[in-house]
This record gives C-alpha cells, sequence and structure tokens, in this order.
C-alpha cells in the first residue's frame, strides 16, 4: 500500500532514506502477510527478531563495537514508524527491545557488563526485558516493592513485575529494585537478570485488547539470586537511570504512533477511493475529505514533534519537555485517525479483513504506556514553568 507522504521527510539524508526504503521492503515481505495469524494467536514472531537483529535493527542505538548499528534515535524514529505502518505490534517490541533494556544496559552498564551482554541482544540472539512497573505502581514509578537484600557476592531479589513486554520471550531482563528502604526513589537499584536464574520466574502472560503479537507478562522474583556484578552503577542509581531511558522510550512511542496515525490514514484514503455511494466515491464527499484533511495535518505536526525531540537527543541537549509533547500529542491524534479511520470504512472498519480494525485496537496502548497522557501534562507543565 502507498503511503501519503510528508513533504518534510524529504529532508532526511541518503543514509536515513535507504533505512527507511530497507525497512519497508522488510514489513512488506516479512510482516504483513502474516499480521492477523500472529494477531490472533497473540504469536511473538521470533523468526522475524532474528532476522531484524541480522539487519542490525536490533541494536540500533549500540555502538558497532558491541555489535550494534550506531544510529540516533532520529533513525530509531524512522525504524519505529514504519514498522508500526504495517503492525504497531511489532513496532512496540522492537520500540522497547532497543529503547529500554538494551539502552539501559548501553548507556549505564560498565564496560564489562556491556561486552557480556550486549553482542546477544544487539543481534537477536536475546531479546530483551525491562521491568519497573508493578501492580501498586504504575504511574508512580518510586513506589516500587521489588527488594534486593545484598547477600555477600550476590543480591537476593524478591518481588514482582506487571506488563513487562518480553516477559515470557526475553532473555536477558534489566529490572529495577529497592536496595535501601529508607532512601525512597534514591534507594532504588537496577539489576541485570538473565533467563535461568533461581527464582527468577514468567508469570502470567496477559490476554490483551490490542498489540497481541507483543510478548507482555508478569515477572515474579522469588529469592532470586543476582551477582553482585549485575548491578548497574551503583546502588540508588536505578530510579535515574530509568527516568533518563523512558525520555528515549516517548519518542519512540510518539513514532509508533506517527506509524499507526500514517498507517490509518493510509487505508481509509484508499478505501475512500474505491467505494462508491450515491454515485460519487467516498473521497468526493466533502465530509469524508475534511477527515482526511484534519488526520493528515496532526500527522504531520506529531511527526516534527517527534523529530524535534529526535534530534535534540541525537544532540545531547535537554529534550525531558519535547519528547514529552511528542509523546502527549502523537499517541492522542493516533487515537483520532484509528477512530476515524473505522468511521470512514463504517461497517467494513469493525471487520478483522480491513486493516483499521487492528489499528483501531492497538493505538489505546499509546496514551498509556511509557507514561499516560496525564502523566506527560505533567511533565510538561513543570518544564514550562521552570523556564518562565
Amino acid at each position: 500500500m502507498a503511503s501519503i507522504e510528508s513533504p518534510y521527510l524529504s529532508a532526511l539524508s541518503e543514509n536515513q532514506s535507504i533505512i527507511r526504503e530497507t525497512i519497508r521492503e522488510f514489513c512488506d515481505e516479512k510482516i504483513r502477510p502474516f499480521i492477523m495469524e500472529w494477531d490472533e494467536a497473540q504469536k511473538f514472531p521470533m523468526e522475524v527478531f532474528k532476522e531484524l537483529g541480522n539487519l542490525g535493527y536490533l541494536g540500533i542505538l549500540v555502538d558497532e563495537k558491541y555489535g550494534g548499528a550506531g544510529l540516533g534515535y532520529a533513525e530509531f524514529a524512522i525504524i519505529i514508524e514504519e514498522l508500526a505502518k504495517v503492525d504497531p505490534s511489532i513496532a512496540l517490541s522492537v520500540a522497547a527491545h532497543n529503547g529500554l533494556c538494551t539502552n539501559h544496559i548501553f548507556r549505564f552498564a560498565s564496560e564489562a557488563q556491556k561486552e557480556r551482554f550486549l553482542p546477544e541482544l544487539t543481534t537477536g540472539k536475546r531479546i530483551g526485558a525491562w521491568g519497573l512497573t508493578e501492580s501498586s505502581s504504575g504511574s508512580d514509578a518510586g513506589s516500587l516493592q521489588s527488594f534486593a537484600e545484598k547477600e555477600s557476592n550476590y543480591y537476593l531479589l524478591n518481588g514482582s513485575k506487571n506488563f513487562i513486554t518480553h516477559g515470557t520471550v526475553g532473555g536477558t531482563a534489566v529490572v529495577m529494585a529497592i536496595t535501601d528502604k529508607s532512601k525512597g526513589r534514591k534507594g532504588i537499584s537496577a539489576f541485570i537478570l538473565e533467563k535461568g536464574m533461581e527464582g527468577f520466574i514468567a508469570g502470567k502472560k496477559e490476554n490483551k485488547l490490542g498489540m497481541r503479537a507483543s510478548d507482555t507478562t508478569q515477572l515474579i522474583f522469588e529469592n532470586c539470586k543476582v551477582p553482585v556484578e549485575n548491578i548497574i552503577g551503583n546502588e540508588g542509581e536505578g530510579f535515574i537511570q530509568a527516568m533518563k531511558i523512558l525520555e528515549g522510550g516517548r519518542i519512540s512511542i510518539a513514532s509508533l504512533s506517527v506509524g499507526l496515525a500514517q498507517g490509518a490514514l493510509d487505508a481509509a484514503a484508499k478505501y475512500s477511493k474505491e467505494r462508491k455511494q450515491f454515485g460519487k466515491t467516498l473521497s468526493e464527499f466533502q465530509a469524508i475529505q475534511f477527515k482526511l484533511a484534519e488526520m493528515q495535518t496532526n500527522i504531520d505536526a506529531a511527526r516534527m514533534l517527534t523529530y524535534k525531540a529526535a534530534f535534540l537527543k541525537d544532540e545531547n541537549k535537554p529534550n525531558l519537555k519535547e519528547a514529552a509533547m511528542a509523546k502527549l500529542f502523537s499517541s492522542e491524534i493516533a487515537e483520532k485517525a484509528a477512530n476515524e479511520a473505522v468511521q470512514i470504512l463504517g461497517g467494513y472498519g469493525y471487520i478483522k479483513d480491513f486493516p483499521v480494525e487492528k489499528f483501531y485496537r492497538d493505538v489505546k496502548l499509546l496514551t498509556i504506556g511509557e507514561g499516560t497522557s496525564e502523566i506527560q501534562r505533567v511533565v510538561i507543565a513543570k518544564e514550562l514553568l521552570k523556564e518562565i
């Protein structure tokens, strides 16, 4: 399916344009034919992720010396957007693997930890998970309960994590836990866990509304022995690390939102030119034209906000407000785009044979994950008021 292009995309570099075309071809060949099969079965397509690893798309932000692609957030945004146009659930998994677990290790781990864990993550030999959210701590991330107590040469970790992407299929996980209850958020540390560790258990797999090919599971820790050399940085640095990682995570979800919205618009516009009512195509009716015009305007604005945040991130400039703005606006206009696409297709928009039905189910997560819309508004307002 042809995509309605934004003139802004003509400003991409030659390398960025090549990346975009490569991932588009991959999506058409390896993902598009199997979307509903994976969705219905809630199947995580491991074979596809191994191929993405071979292409360098599971180590997008990681230096080449660790097997990564050595690219920036602008390229990350391009890749996630293109994946999301076709299957948002695959885009979500690629975003989580790259932007959370793998990026946390790359940015904050020791050289020895990077050399040990990154090559398998960047090549797709292992899929990464990242654990912050718990049943009692969602938006209030600092109120987590998982506790790691130091015992000579290891930490004894107890607790659980909820809504963890790749909780079942992940081989490596970065997990936040309290190491000093008296220090609040400053007593939270980050650890690297590996599948097979004693007491490290994948719990219930969630049966979700959308994003069904992206594995989401509870993680349980029952006297899990974590070697002391697996702590990332020093004790008490985990929460600060996690907040820095979430800045980039917001950019990836904004990119995913732009891609989903664009996919919904493309499908709706194509249908509107084929479907006839009262002797005219739907695209000839002004009511439909206005819907399409608003969708395209919102998508272009969301894309601009997203790339602005990505460019700032790549230049190591402050981007907390910009990332939150991009995530907030992009996720909310994606909701509107998916809703309008279903409306344009009418009854067919409610049928699984047409892609907008899946976009409509997938989109809701985007205003919740990586910080709800309400949390984004809190972040934006705080940063705005600092500047006045």
